[in-house]
């Protein structure tokens, strides 16, 4: 049994869970509503407070999609009563953000400044204090496409393990490099 698809998923107060004849599963909460279409071959059943996943035999094919729609639905659930969200840090001597809407205007070592259109779904807003780094931070209910959108942020400029510059989540942990030696010639 997946350790992961058989555990019962618990909703808050304020959440609604709904299944449809097609197997679709929508879950509405104070945050919004998100649906997700399950394979008909997994069971979703909401009783008495939980959700429960299951699935009709052990072959290779439902063992993998167990865990895979439980975790699916349960990121569903923490969305639409908690919501998601990630900051990102642009280090670079330089480097500035700026927003206007939906609209993120980075500078960061270009030519040209990278304008991205965030969807609508996301919450955008940039910080920019002196004495510190500027910091993208996004906010949202779909956790799939807050990582998207996240990873297409970061793709613009990665973080380069030589001086650490670039575009990286807050908090995270940049291995870095020795460059080259002062050596002389032999």
């Amino acid at each position: 049994m997946s350790r992961i698809g058989k555990l019962p998923i618990e909703l808050p107060a304020k959440v609604e869970v709904l299944v449809a004849s097609d197997n679709t599963v929508t879950v509405k909460g104070p945050k919004g509503s998100l649906s997700q279409k399950v394979d008909p071959d997994i069971s979703v059943a909401v009783e008495d407070g939980k959700i429960n996943v299951t699935r009709p035999t052990d072959q290779k094919r439902h063992r993998s999609l167990h865990g895979l729609y439980r975790a699916l639905i349960s990121n569903m659930v923490v969305g639409v009563s908690d919501g998601y969200v990630r900051e990102m840090e642009v280090i670079g001597v330089g480097y500035r953000v700026e927003n206007q809407g939906n609209l993120l205007t980075l500078t960061i070592g270009y030519s040209h400044p990278v304008i991205f259109s965030i969807p609508a779904e996301i919450k955008l807003t940039t910080a920019m204090e002196k004495g510190s780094a500027p910091l993208i931070r996004f906010e949202g209910i779909d956790k799939e496409l807050l990582g998207q959108v996240c990873a297409k942020v970061r793709s613009f400029r990665k973080p380069e393990p030589y001086k650490g510059k670039g575009i990286m989540f807050k908090g995270e942990q940049i291995r870095r490099k020795a460059g080259k030696t002062a050596g002389g010639k032999k």
